[in-house]
């Protein structure tokens, strides 16, 4: 058998080829890279207008707690998690991060109070794994169901609302993190307003056998085009967002990969639930004390685009790396080449002049502050 042929395919899949789509792998699934109008076009008009992506290859899971106390099964996710998820609200989504003893990050997801059930959106890579660690250290307390008859798309740009308000209104009052079921082509929906490109917009969990009408729906709208992988990461980059597996990983902590905006105050030192995850002692103490490298946007000095993998260099002839870039590319909205990566924490603050190892030239780079594009979230 072919590796096409083993490769999965999302409930979209008739519906991207019949749009003409370019097909590639992707965390097993087979997905669309581009349409016929390219990435950069694609890229441009999320910006400006909306853009339709197929994320059906994540993983969507429900925690239910066996008690029937929502506060039980945030308390137990709690344990694996270095976020506040007890003091989540109903019908309201929070980024978190899995991590491991070591305090590197396993995943990265969201989670969202659904009222009687935690509702997870995983990494299609980590998915299978992720599933693993929830039901290896949850099921006494809580049931974990992965939700596999189900597809995910995201809505994404300035005009997403009004594109989406055509299908129902409800959607017209939410706010950024805010989630809800709603009603779309008579399917029911599970709608956040949130998404991976820094623009407004709303993620979709879609039953399966409801995608494709909903999609065919939206993408009717005069200002939504379908937008492939490829545009995707160009975006979530210029958004300054990590991709799991280049920006962050099982060897980068929280403080490292410059999220601890994501670790609220009652999970840090002093704070009433303080620890209690895996890594924590690493992770706290990095709060208090700072970490040895940070995360840091890049913006080359020439046209060159530096892509990830490059090593980083403080002097421009002589040395040993000092870091390395974890994503590069050109970023279409600021028409030039962008990276983030890994520096010394004295190399870190904005200004700070790098050089990146391109094809054996060292090409200058800059320290830049992200986002790369400035977000326009609905708040």
């Amino acid at each position: 058998m072919s590796e096409t042929a083993q490769l999965l395919k999302t409930p979209l899949f008739d519906l991207h080829l019949s749009l003409g789509a370019r097909m590639v792998s992707f965390a097993g699934y087979e997905m669309p890279v581009q349409y016929p109008t390219g990435v950069m076009k694609e890229h441009l008009h999320t910006r400006a207008a909306a853009g339709l992506f197929d994320v059906s290859h994540m993983g969507q899971v429900t925690i239910t707690p066996r008690s029937g106390d929502m506060r039980d099964a945030a308390l137990a996710l709690e344990t694996l998690v270095p976020v506040d998820i007890a003091g989540l609200k109903e019908d309201r989504q929070r980024y978190a991060l899995f991590t491991n003893p070591a305090g590197g990050i396993l995943d990265d997801l969201m989670v969202a109070h659904r009222g009687d059930h935690l509702f997870l959106v995983v990494n299609a890579a980590c998915k299978a794994e992720d599933i693993a660690h929830l039901t290896a250290n949850l099921s006494d307390r809580c049931e974990v169901a992965p939700l596999t008859d189900r597809a995910l798309i995201a809505l994404q740009g300035p005009k997403a609302e009004a594109a989406l308000s055509a299908l129902s209104t409800d959607v017209t009052a939410m706010r950024f993190m805010d989630i809800r079921a709603v009603q779309l082509c008579g399917a029911e929906c599970i709608v956040s307003r949130s998404g991976y490109t820094g623009e407004d917009g709303f993620e979709i969990s879609i039953p399966a056998d409801s995608a494709e009408a909903v999609a065919t729906a939206l993408l009717a709208h005069e200002k939504v085009e379908p937008i492939g992988l490829g545009a995707r990461d160009s975006l979530r980059l210029e958004a300054g967002l990590c991709l799991y597996g280049n920006d962050i990983d099982t060897t980068t902590t929280p403080v490292e990969a410059a999220l601890e905006w994501a670790i609220q105050k009652i999970r840090r030192t002093g704070g009433e639930r303080a620890g209690g995850f895996p890594g924590a002692d690493t992770i706290l103490q990095q709060l208090t004390d700072g970490a040895s490298r940070r995360r840091v946007g890049l913006c080359p000095e020439t046209r060159t685009p530096v892509r990830g993998g490059a090593a980083l260099f403080a002097d421009e002839q002589a040395g040993s790396p000092v870091g390395a870039v974890t994503s590069g590319g050109f970023g279409p909205s600021v028409e030039g080449p962008i990276a983030m990566g890994y520096v010394p924490s004295r190399l870190a603050e904005s200004g700070t002049r790098l050089f990146a190892d391109v094809r054996g030239k060292r090409v200058p780079l800059m320290v830049t502050p992200l986002p790369f594009v400035a977000a326009n979230f609905k708040r």
